[in-house]
């Protein structure tokens, strides 16, 4: 059995950044006009460490309830940013490449991303992709720790694998797809593979040098993608 996680973001879609335009439109509604997004890190980051630094920076004190208060507001914002015609869509590959993994016993398919589980529901489902075709999901929210690290959350995910398999599921079972050098360092920190794809802000190159195990510039071509993710 395989076991996939896949990163939302720039790996299976993309959203035309109406997550990093969402959270700018929630700090201008909530805290003025003068409320900037400008020098924060999202690529590849958790949305809890993100709110956290926006909220941080403009004095405000990042309590549980600030917090939850901006993710509500965040959630509204994107969904009607979502709403409009074609601005989320599946990136190249990704439509096929799932429907062929969903019809494959020896996959069991997964979700890790850095998003809330609402606003990743919301990209997906904008973008033509059902989050229950995933039967593990881990969200950016779900870490046990605090400051929150994405590479607290592969663990999770293994473990949810486990009990969906009834038995231990070895790390090395495990691959995760994303964009980022943070997908890849996740990875390899908790013992999975990974196959890093150039579709987001960071290039081949760099993906390689972080040392994914595979990186290619996108997924488009399925049959190799397939083998890859199979083991071959």
């Amino acid at each position: 059995m395989t076991y996939l996680l896949f990163d939302i973001d720039s790996t299976l879609i993309d959203s035309s950044r109406s997550g990093m335009g969402a959270m700018l439109d929630a700090g201008r509604e909530l805290f003025g006009a003068g409320f900037t997004t400008e020098g924060i890190e999202y690529a590849g980051r958790l949305d809890p460490l993100i709110v956290h630094d926006l909220l941080e920076r403009i004095g405000v004190r990042p309590t549980s309830e600030a917090h939850a208060h901006f993710r509500g507001v965040y959630r509204g914002h994107l969904e009607r940013r979502l709403s409009a015609p074609g601005v989320a869509r599946s990136l190249p590959g990704v439509d096929v490449l799932l429907s062929r993994l969903r019809g494959e016993r020896r996959v069991s398919l997964g979700l890790l991303t850095g998003n809330y589980e609402e606003t990743g529901c919301l990209k997906l489902r904008a973008s033509g992709i059902d989050p229950l075709w995933f039967g593990v999901r881990v969200w950016g929210d779900e870490s046990p720790l605090w400051p929150a690290r994405r590479d607290h959350l592969p663990p999770i995910g293994i473990e949810r694998f486990g009990a969906l398999a009834g038995r231990r599921v070895d790390p090395e079972r495990v691959m995760i797809i994303g964009d980022t050098p943070d997908d890849v360092r996740c990875a390899k920190v908790n013992g999975c593979r990974v196959l890093a794809v150039a579709t987001g802000k960071f290039r081949v190159d760099a993906l390689k040098d972080s040392g994914a195990d595979v990186v290619l510039e996108d997924l488009s071509d399925v049959t190799r993608v397939m083998s890859i993710l199979m083991g071959g």
